[in-house]
């Protein structure tokens, strides 16, 4: 454990998102035992121009305007900073070499407002924990000399269209600049260590209490009690960036005795695909985020129809987490880094594999295998993932804990 120290973290979500954030996780951790300064992404002029109606928007102008404070206190030994700097917008030039003149420059303004709230809550000798953060995060080293650098690594962000355009080359300068790079997947552990030998995996933390049900307290959505068993069910996004609409067609054409039931928001491309033509496929909508397990509970096989691309080949799914907490079994697409769940989870690579590995999943469920999932599941908290983060930092770099008092 690392303790009584002072911790900056910027990234890429501001603490005001409203979907979850594995960064907002750490950092609630961090602060069980040390003082932590939550630093929000800045505004861009793009941004201030085109959604200055946005109340999250209206509140960063006012803060940029000296009308409102930029730090505010989230709880004990946790704050948030709301960058003063609108910093310019500048992912649109194409020139690298341009683009990286103007990323220092906007580089230079983030780190001085992050100097200035640093000075005034008095941390000192802090450590930097950058999540993802691979434009403004090249030159805050340089700036603001934290006593160790920590980058995380847990999204294929080079590949996203956003990012890929300069991220590609400017990532890799980001990692190797780090004291220790820290990721959530081995396929990330990888793709790290080509720059910067100090690269550990660390796993991932995810909250399932919501999803305990060792006393049999979830009740069955009573939605799903019309729906003929056995049911194999998908709790998520529907979206084509990360789901495979073909695989799914495949299984519901293929075993027309299953139902094949969707919970969740549906992209575009999903809701004009030939899966709403099928009568044992069932769209049942976006739900509340407190609901999910009730649906959960009543699926015979949970699955993750992952597509591969550039995007999810090393992802980290926590739905995974959430499926094996109810005790459910599980059948997914293989990646490596799914690797991991080989012994609770069943991988398949092909079309014809997902059906045979749901025929063998409903063959050979078990109470023994259920507890097993749910035992794996409650090892992956944000406490254990946080404890590996301390121990990368610390084998690295000696930190010496403040003793207070």
């Amino acid at each position: 454990m690392i303790q009584n120290r002072d911790i900056i973290i910027v990234g890429i979500q501001a603490w005001d998102i409203e979907i979850g954030s594995n960064c907002k996780n750490i950092a609630q951790e961090f602060a069980k035992h040390n003082r932590v300064l939550y630093v929000n992404p800045p505004l861009n002029w793009v941004t201030r121009l085109k959604q200055k109606h946005k109340e999250s928007v209206q509140k960063r102008i006012q803060i940029a305007k000296g009308k409102r404070e930029d730090i505010e206190i989230i709880e004990d030994n946790l704050w948030n900073l709301f960058p003063k700097t609108t910093i310019d917008s500048i992912n649109w030039i194409k020139s690298h070499s341009l683009f990286k003149l103007m990323n220092k420059r906007n580089s230079r303004k983030f780190a001085m407002d992050i100097k200035s709230a640093a000075d005034r809550l008095g941390f000192k000798d802090y450590i930097l924990f950058n999540d993802s953060s691979m434009f403004l995060g090249l030159h805050l080293k340089e700036y603001l000399k934290p006593e160790v650098y920590t980058y995380y690594v847990r999204d294929n962000l080079v590949k996203d269209p956003y990012w890929k355009k300069h991220g590609a080359r400017m990532e890799p300068e980001v990692i190797k600049e780090a004291d220790v790079v820290v990721n959530n997947s081995e396929y990330y552990v990888d793709y790290s260590s080509k720059f910067n030998s100090n690269s550990f995996m660390v796993g991932q933390g995810c909250d399932v209490s919501m999803f305990n049900d060792e006393k049999g307290d979830i009740k069955e959505a009573v939605e799903l009690k019309e729906i003929p068993k056995p049911i194999i069910g998908y709790v998520g996004t529907l979206t084509t960036l990360r789901l495979d609409v073909d695989l799914l067609e495949f299984i519901a054409k293929q075993r027309e005795d299953w139902n094949i039931v969707l919970v969740g928001p549906e992209d575009e491309t999903f809701k004009k695909s030939n899966l709403h033509n099928l009568s044992n496929v069932h769209f049942l909508g976006n739900k509340p985020m407190d609901s999910l397990p009730t649906y959960i509970k009543g699926f015979d096989v949970t699955m993750n129809p992952q597509v591969l691309n550039e995007i999810t080949i090393g992802n980290y799914p926590r739905k995974i987490d959430e499926y094996l907490a109810m005790g459910k079994p599980i059948v997914a697409t293989y990646t490596k880094a799914m690797e991991m769940f080989n012994d609770y989870v069943y991988l398949g690579k092909t079309k014809e594999d997902y059906i045979d590995l749901i025929s063998q999943a409903l063959e050979e469920d078990s109470n023994q295998v259920v507890k097993e999932r749910i035992e794996y599941a409650n090892s992956h908290t944000w406490p254990n993932s946080v404890k590996d983060i301390y121990k990368a930092m610390k084998s690295v770099v000696t930190i010496e804990e403040e003793i207070k008092g």
